[in-house]
Parts: C-alpha cells; structure tokens; sequence
C-alpha cells in the first residue's frame, strides 16, 4: 500500500470588528486568539520541522492583526489599559459583563486566582451592581490582567521564562506589571505573520488565502444559485448579481496576500467552502491554481459518486481521497475535497479524549481509509484533506489542543504510512486525472447556503446591501465623490457583503453578541451614506435581527410520571424539558449527525428522569457502544454508567468509587430511559444540576449530547407544581 498524503488544512479567520469610520472596534478577539491560536498553531508546526500543512489567512483577518501591531485598539483593551483605581463605574461593568468572556472549563477554572474572581462577580446569579461592591481595586486589576494573560498560548510559558514567572505570580499585580503584560501582548501579536511567512518561505507551510472580506462568492455572483441545493428557496426582493464584487474581493485579497508574503498565493479557501460553477473562470483569472471545499460538493456534482451509509462508511474511497479537475480547458482549476467526518474529529469530539489516544486514533483512522483506497485501485496514492477552523475549538480541550497535536505532528511524521504534505505538495506529485463536467453549487454545511440566504433575516440584510449599494453606484456615476472618498464607500459596502453577518442572522447560531453583529453590520452599510455627506435611510437604524435569547434547552414545566421501560409515551413526556440536538457552538458547525437526537429531562418527587432518543431504535443505535454515560459536573463527580448490552443493572459512581445497591434504574428498547434518586447524587431541593451524556467505546467518549455546555436543571421545591401552573 502507499503512504498516505495527509493534508492538515487550517483556516484562521475572525469577522471583521473595526469601525474604520468611527475609529473604534467593539470586539477583541482578532488580539485574543492572536497570542493564542495564530502564534500558538504555527509554534506548533515549527516545533516539528518534517511536519508540513496548509494554512488559510483570511485577509480582512490579517489587516486586523497589522492594526494592533500599527498601535490599534479595542474597548476590551482600553478598559484594560485604564488603572483601576481610575475605572469609572462604566468601565468597571464593562469589566464585570465582558472579561469572563472565556471557556470555564479550560481558561478559568485551571487558575486559582482567575476562578476566584469569575465565583466572586456570580455571573448569571448578581447583577453587576450588586458585584461591584464586594471588588477591591486590586480584583479589579488582577481581573484586568487574567482577561487577557488566559488568553496567552501554552507554549509561549514554556519559551519564555520572564513571562512563566509573570503568570507564576498568579495576583497582587502592580500597574507597572499589568502594562508589562499589554505591551507583551502587543509584541506577540507582531509575530504572527513574520511567524508564518518563515514557516512558508522554509517549505513547510503553504498558505492560502480566501475572499478579502470572506463573502459568500456565489451568492455575490448569483443569489438564484441556492436553489440548486434548496429548490424553491425564498430569495431576497432583489436579485441582482454582484459579480463585479465577487472579482473585486478575489483580485484585492490576491494583492494583499502578495504584500506580506512576497509570493501570490496558488490555493484558495472560497469562504465557508463555498462554491459554484459560476465563479470558476474569475478565480482562475486571479491566478488560483487549486481550490478546497467539502465533500458533499462532490458527491452532487458527480450524481451521488461519492456518498455515505448510515455509519459513515463511504461507497467510493478511491473517488473522494484524489484532487479532481475543474474550470474550462482554457481556464483549469484543481479541486480538492475535505474528509468532514475526520475533520468533525478534530473539532468536536476528541477534545474529550485522552491526547496520545485521539491523535493514534485519528492516524490509525487516516491509514484506514488508505487500506480502503487501495482495495479499490491499488495504483492510486490515497490523499486525505483535512480542513477545519484552526482557532476555534481548542479552548474546549482541557489542554487548548496541546498534547493532541504535539502526538499528531511527531507521529505522523514517524509513521511510514503517512507522509505530511502540503496540499500543492501532493498536486504538483500527483495532478488530477478526472475532471468534474460542472461543479454543484453549495457550502462545506449541508453542501447549501441556508445559514447565509435561508432566513428571512438573511434576506433582509441582503436587501439593505442592495439599497445601499444602488445609492454607492449611482453617487459613484454622478462624479461628486472623490476617488479616495468612494474607495471608503466601497470598502465599507464590501466589508458587509462579508458571510459573518449572516451566520448570526436565523436561528441556527448564537454568539450572544448578536444585536452587536447585527449593529456591525448596520453601521458599515450607514458608513457609505456618512462618507457620501447624505443622511443614512432609516431602515438602517433598525435591527435586522429580531431578539430573543436562545436557550439551549428548555425546562420542565411539571413532575413527570414515567415507567421507565424504554418505550414511546408521548404524554409521559409532554412536559419534559426537551433539548435538540445541534451545533452548541456559535463559531462552528459541526457537519456530522449526532446519533443522540433529541433530550427529554425533568422530575418526580423522588427522582430525576432522563430519555434519549436516536434516529430509529435506541436498542439498535447504541448497541453499537459499550457504555452510555451520564456524567454530572454538578454535583461533581457525581457519574452513571450504562452497559448497552445489559442496561438494567446500572453502576452509580461518585468520585471514582462505585456506590453498591443503587436504586437507579436504565431501560433501552425504541428509546433510552434513565431515573436517578435525588438522595443518591447528594442532591437536595433547589440544588443546581449539571448533565451531559456521553456515548463510550473502547474505554474513550466517542459523542456527547449536548456537544458542548451542559443540560442545566434545578431540583424542583414543593411548590414547583404550584409555581408552574401560576406562571
């Protein structure tokens, strides 16, 4: 068998925050992952010099990276900046409401000092009014500086002692020391694009570039292309094509990538791997020579060539882990296809297992597909993309992503079967050899643009571009406007016409920052109007989204009275809480089903109840694992475990030891039905439960539901009946 060419392909991305006009920017977090995910995932390939990988670097992210270097701001660091014993009581709210913005788990909790304070403020408990009195200016300071030193990759501690002795001292920070660590701060993030264009110019990163405000290409070109995945979609009032933009993102992003790197880019990531058979001639015009997106893409480009069972087993290997052809022959275009299971891997699931394990999982999982592959046509080298965020998921490993890269790079690299390359790396050994006759048109979620066209939010965005846009031609046409004035103009119409807008718009994601996005959003649009001296239209002072915070699930609204038999009972459950299954996370999707769908959770006097169920039999979907879990963070380390193959006898477990004779009781037949006495958790009325169920197979959590957070719930008082029926 041949080694397998895997292509780890990382993209860096973050909307764009600044408000160039207003000279301003809201959000911090362009600075916060720089110090952590930019600098830290290209410490992580130097590390290891054989290793090779792709890197996307979104433009619109990069002129956000050279602002701070430039000596740019945020409100997160003004805030930062100002000495605590100078902090208004504006500012310290803003303090109280924005610098927990961190995942507990792995960022706060791990440091004593940070997690007293984040216990002291009582988030979702006190209002900030009630916090601000129990602060000393010295908390104030210390929070100030954990806000931002949390933020702060691993393995920079371990490079830099000065800055290991810093985070030593854990609290009692001075002024001097907290503008010591800002000043760091600023240092590190300038070390992000000279990191990466060594990286590249030493051979062992291929860098790429995307749409320079990471707009949705084909809905730019054509919004009627989302009826190929969405027949009969709604579309916006107007329809118009803006493919002079779509040029313009792809010829400015080609520029500017040029700059900093000293060479054209040869690859391109289309925004949220979108792409269409429209846009094909232009991207090869700006000199591209290859393009990603997702599998899906392919298999409804070629009927179906490509396509999965039930568990995830692909029909045709030898069809999706190859590059393909596509363009013209005047104008030809490499394509190469992700792998999103083993990218789903990465992103949602192994950041629950033990490191050295999940990366030999995912290796021995990469060598499987090149067995697979050569059973089908042994004379083929079996090429697996990878392709996946490169800053968002790591805070949710309890390590930031450390020991499981650490043992992907060093053993992939040691492993004769697997052979690291970057995806130009592979083409230029192993060009395609069969070509696409027409390219379907969709994205790396759902092979479709629902999330940027399919609600009427996004539609109504679309629309006020439209206006706006007509407005920016037509002064443009009238020759009133100075040709540096109407570059403003069209920088800002750009910059809305990026996908993050619409990510947040619908229902399907969450930042709980949506009316911020949405305000962005607004005041760029409002920006061209200010530019061109005329007074924005009203409608732009108006929310395109319409508020209401999303809950994670719901809760029970009356005691339950449920046999637990593992049989449907619709009226058992009517009042359950209930939680669907779906992408927690507001920054990323994750592509494949969960096999948990949907939660059913509440109480009788004496017991919590819990059902699970899956898309057909419970029985037949989780036979398929060893062991079911229900892990409790509160009360911590409190855990029942179900044996699939004999659930009736579950085993209670409390700090690592095994409680005899539970009463609790497990039932799996159409569905899963689990009850657990109160008395055993060492739980009592109005006590707060934490939840979350975890599918097990050979000894590692395989699933999780929800995938992120947890079901929250509180033990009902004797007069939760009561309380209900008044509300």
């Amino acid at each position: 068998m041949k080694p397998v060419s895997l292509a780890l392909f990382w993209h860096q991305h973050q909307p764009y925050y600044p408000d160039d006009i207003a000279n301003e920017t809201l959000m911090p977090w362009v600075r916060l992952h720089a110090t952590k995910d930019y600098i830290g995932m290209a410490l992580h390939i130097q590390e290891v010099p054989e290793f090779h990988c792709t890197i996307n670097l979104v433009p619109s992210l990069l002129v956000q990276i050279e602002r701070y270097v430039n000596g740019g701001s945020d409100r997160h660091l003004d805030v930062s900046r100002i000495p605590a014993d100078s902090l208004s009581l504006e500012d310290t709210y803003y303090l109280f409401d924005n610098f927990f913005m961190a995942n507990e788990q792995s960022m706060i909790r791990p440091h004593k000092r940070y997690s007293e304070l984040h216990q002291k403020r009582g988030i979702g408990r006190d209002s900030v009014q009630d916090a601000h009195s129990r602060f000393t200016n010295q908390e104030l300071r210390d929070l100030q500086v954990w806000h931002n030193l949390a933020w702060f990759h691993e393995l920079l501690f371990e490079k830099d002692a000065e800055l290991r002795e810093f985070r030593k001292k854990g609290a009692g920070w001075t002024e001097a020391e907290k503008t010591w660590l800002l000043d760091k701060q600023r240092e590190i993030v300038g070390r992000v694009i000279p990191l990466h264009r060594k990286l590249m110019e030493g051979g062992q990163v291929e860098l790429t570039t995307t749409p320079f405000y990471h707009p949705i290409l084909p809905l730019l070109w054509d919004k009627k292309s989302a009826w190929e995945a969405m027949p009969g979609c709604p579309m916006p009032k107007y329809v118009e094509s803006y493919s002079e933009d779509a040029q313009k993102h792809l010829a400015m992003a080609v520029e500017y990538h040029t700059k900093l790197f000293g060479e054209a880019p040869r690859g391109l990531w289309p925004s949220e791997g979108s792409v269409s058979n429209a846009i094909l001639e232009t991207v090869a015009d700006n000199g591209f020579k290859w393009l990603a997106t997702d599998e899906e893409i392919l298999g409804h480009s070629m009927d179906q060539i490509v396509s999965r069972d039930d568990h995830g087993n692909l029909n045709r290997p030898e069809m999706l882990y190859r590059p393909w052809r596509t363009g013209t022959d005047q104008k030809p275009l490499d394509i190469i296809f992700r792998d999103h299971g083993l990218s789903d891997l990465i992103g949602f699931h192994y950041q629950r297992n033990e490191p050295r394990w999940a990366a030999e999982d995912l290796l021995a999982k990469v060598k499987g597909i090149g067995r697979a592959v050569a059973e089908h046509d042994a004379t083929q080298t079996p090429f697996v993309p990878i392709i996946l965020d490169g800053e968002n998921c790591w805070e949710y490993y309890a390590d930031g992503g450390i020991g499981f890269l650490r043992n992907l790079y060093q053993q992939a690299v040691k492993d004769p079967g697997i052979s690291t390359l970057t995806v130009s790396e592979h083409l230029a050994k192993h060009p395609p050899t069969s070509k696409i006759p027409k390219l379907f048109a969709g994205s790396w979620i759902n092979h479709d643009f629902y999330i940027w066209i399919g609600h009427q939010e996004d539609r109504d965005a679309w629309d006020l571009v439209h206006i706006t846009r007509e407005f920016l031609t037509k002064a443009e046409e009238s020759g009133t406007a100075s040709a540096e004035t109407l570059e403003q103009a069209w920088k800002e119409l750009f910059i809305a016409e990026g996908s993050d807008w619409y990510w947040w718009y619908g229902d399907d994601h969450n930042s709980g920052q949506d009316d911020l996005f949405d305000d962005l959003f607004r005041r760029h649009l409002r920006n061209v109007y200010t530019l061109l001296g005329e007074l924005p239209p009203s409608v732009l002072f108006e929310p395109v989204a319409h508020f209401e915070r999303r809950h994670l699930h719901t809760q029970p609204q009356s005691l339950l009275n449920v046999k637990v038999n593992g049989r449907v009972s619709f009226f058992e459950w009517r009042h359950a809480g209930h939680y669907e299954s779906g992408s927690e996370r507001g920054t990323m999707t994750m592509v494949t089903e969960s096999v948990i769908t949907n939660m059913y959770f509440g109480f009788d006097e004496e017991r919590l109840l819990l059902r699970c169920d899956t898309q057909t039999s419970a029985k037949t979907e989780l036979g398929d694992f060893d062991e079911i879990r229900i892990r409790f963070v509160e009360p911590f380390g409190a855990e029942l475990r179900i044996d699939c193959k004999n659930p009736q006898t579950p085993k209670l477990v409390i700090n690592g030891e095994e409680r005899p004779d539970t009463k609790s009781v497990a039932a799996i037949d159409q569905l899963l039905e689990v009850a657990i006495p109160y008395e055993e958790l060492g739980a009592e009325e109005n006590q707060r439960l934490h939840l979350a169920v975890e599918l097990i197979r050979d000894g590692e959590a395989v699933e999780r539901s929800p995938s992120e957070g947890t079901i929250d719930l509180t033990i009902p008082s004797e007069d939760f009946e009561m309380l209900m029926w008044q509300a």
